[in-house]
C-alpha cells in the first residue's frame, strides 16, 4: 500500500473510531469540527482525505499528536487496552468545562469587562458534567420577555465565534454595545446582513433590530437552569395563543426579509 493510501486509510478509520469512542453521531462530530456531516462520512469511508485543519482539530480534541492520528491504527493499538477501557478512560480524562456565571448584578460590569481576563476570573464558576469540552458562560436573565422561561433562570451558553454560525429562530445570549446582555431568539436578515432581528418568546414584546457591528459576543443557549416550581403555569389556550402569535410574527418578519 502506498504511503498516501496508508495515511488516508488510517485517518478514516481513526476518525470513525474516535467519534464512536465519545459516542458522537456524525452530525455532532461535524458540528464540533465545523464541517458538513457528509464530509465526516466521506472521511470515514475513505472517499476523501481530511484537510490539514480538520486533522489538527481532531488531534486537539482528543489530545493526540498528528503523527499518531495519521500513522497509527488507534483501534488496534495494544497499549491502550480494549474499546470499553479506552472509552472509560476517555470519559474520565475529558476536560470538564468551567462555566463563568454572570448574575444580573454583574451584567452592567460585564459589558465593560467581558474581554478582560481578570474580570472574568473574578466571576464565580461551576461545572456541568453533561457538557462536552468547549467554552461556556452562564447568564442570569430577568423579566418576562422570554416566557415561559421565567425571570431568574440561568442560561448556559456555548461561545459562537462567527455570526455566520447563527441558526434562525434559535435562542442566544447576545452582548451588544447598545443593548447590553439580552436573551432572545435571533433571525438573520437576508437583505440587510448588517442587522440581526431579536425576537422574544412572549408575543407581547415586539421584535427589534441590533446592528451586527455592535455585537460583541454571542452564546448559543444549550441549557436552562431554574428553581423548581419557579416557572409559570400555562393552560392549553394560553400556550396555543402564544404559539400562534409567535408564528404570525415570524411569518411577518420573513415576508419583510424576502
Amino acid at each position: 500500500m502506498q504511503l498516501n493510501q496508508l495515511v488516508m486509510s488510517n485517518a478514516g478509520k481513526n476518525l470513525k473510531y474516535l467519534r464512536k469512542l465519545r459516542g458522537w453521531t456524525q452530525e455532532e462530530f461535524a458540528n464540533k469540527l465545523k464541517i458538513k456531516r457528509s464530509l465526516v462520512g466521506a472521511y470515514e469511508e475513505e472517499r476523501a482525505e481530511p484537510r490539514l485543519e480538520v486533522m489538527e482539530a481532531i488531534s486537539n480534541i482528543f489530545k493526540l499528536s498528528l503523527e499518531d492520528f495519521l500513522f497509527k491504527d488507534l483501534a488496534s493499538d495494544s497499549s491502550g487496552g480494549n474499546y470499553l477501557e479506552k472509552r472509560r478512560m476517555m470519559k474520565m480524562d475529558a476536560e470538564i468545562a468551567s462555566i463563568s456565571f454572570v448574575p444580573v448584578k454583574a451584567a452592567a460590569g460585564y459589558l465593560a469587562g467581558y474581554a478582560d481576563p481578570e474580570f472574568v476570573d473574578e466571576l464565580n464558576t461551576f461545572t456541568l458534567p453533561m457538557l462536552a469540552p468547549g467554552q461556556y458562560r452562564a447568564f442570569e436573565i430577568v423579566g418576562d420577555s422570554m416566557l415561559p422561561t421565567p425571570s431568574g433562570s440561568v442560561i448556559v451558553g456555548e461561545r459562537v465565534e462567527d455570526l455566520e454560525e447563527l441558526k434562525n429562530s434559535n435562542t442566544y445570549v447576545v452582548l451588544s454595545r447598545n443593548e447590553g446582555v439580552v436573551y432572545k431568539r435571533v433571525m438573520k436578515n437576508n437583505r440587510a446582513k448588517d442587522k440581526l432581528t431579536m425576537i422574544s418568546d412572549n408575543p407581547q414584546y415586539e421584535p427589534y433590530f441590533v446592528s451586527a457591528e455592535d455585537v460583541l459576543e454571542v452564546w448559543k443557549a444549550v441549557y436552562i437552569l431554574q428553581k423548581a416550581n419557579l416557572g409559570p403555569r400555562w393552560d392549553v389556550n394560553q400556550l396555543a395563543g402564544m404559539v400562534n402569535n409567535l408564528q404570525e410574527q415570524v411569518s411577518t418578519l420573513k415576508k419583510k426579509f424576502n
